[in-house]
């Protein structure tokens, strides 16, 4: 492969100088046997201690995608993984979903202090314990609105209690509802309406 060492580029709208000589140059290097054996290495350590039964791990560079799957499905299972295996990603979907609100941050279309009742009405007009062991009546209104940056940072006055089960009526309430599960049998609008039924337990921003 010849390298070309091209530095022609144009200022963005940030003020950076963009390179795209140099960008075109890696975009067709593509991969090193090295780096990819590497990877691998150190993949395959994670499956030989223990770590995880398999895994499935994926890198682009340009128009090159390489795969690798190993292990098994099941700890001491003998179906091996595969490229189109399906992971529940549980909690990595709040990296991902905030990866996504950054970038339209970025893109100058929502702003960290907006608030969220533009989009999720149900979260309008809060209401909030007087204390964590209060009953659901006793409340005060919300200082202010639910912004973007209280659901990113989890301080939006809502989350789990670390208390054995029923020790807070909010806690009775939430389960009652139905909140307390990973797979509730209702969808994700019916589950922010009924969030939307009971009050905060702290004050927006408050709290982590």
């Amino acid at each position: 492969m010849t390298k070309s060492w091209d530095m022609k580029g144009t200022w963005d709208s940030k003020g950076a100088w963009e390179t795209q000589g140099r960008w075109e140059e890696d975009r067709r290097a593509g991969f090193s046997e090295a780096g990819l054996r590497r990877m691998r290495e150190v993949l395959n350590g994670h499956v030989a201690s223990g770590a995880v039964p398999g895994l499935v791990a994926l890198v682009g560079r340009g128009d090159d995608v390489h795969v690798e799957a190993i292990g098994t499905l099941h700890a001491g299972g003998d179906e091996p993984m595969r490229r189109d295996t399906i992971f529940r990603m549980a909690s990595l979907t709040k990296p991902v979903t905030a990866a996504g609100v950054m970038i339209l941050v970025e893109e100058c279309r929502v702003r960290l202090d907006d608030p969220v009742e533009t989009w999720l009405p149900e979260l309008a007009d809060r209401r909030v314990l007087k204390s964590i062991d209060a009953p659901l009546e006793e409340t005060v209104p919300a200082h202010r609105p639910i912004t973007v940056r209280d659901l990113l940072t989890f301080t939006f006055g809502f989350g789990a209690v670390l208390a054995a089960p029923d020790t807070y009526p909010i806690q009775t309430a939430i389960h009652e509802l139905g909140l307390d599960t990973t797979s509730p049998d209702f969808g994700p609008d019916e589950w922010i309406r009924r969030l939307g039924e009971l009050p905060l337990m702290y004050q927006p921003g408050e709290l982590w």
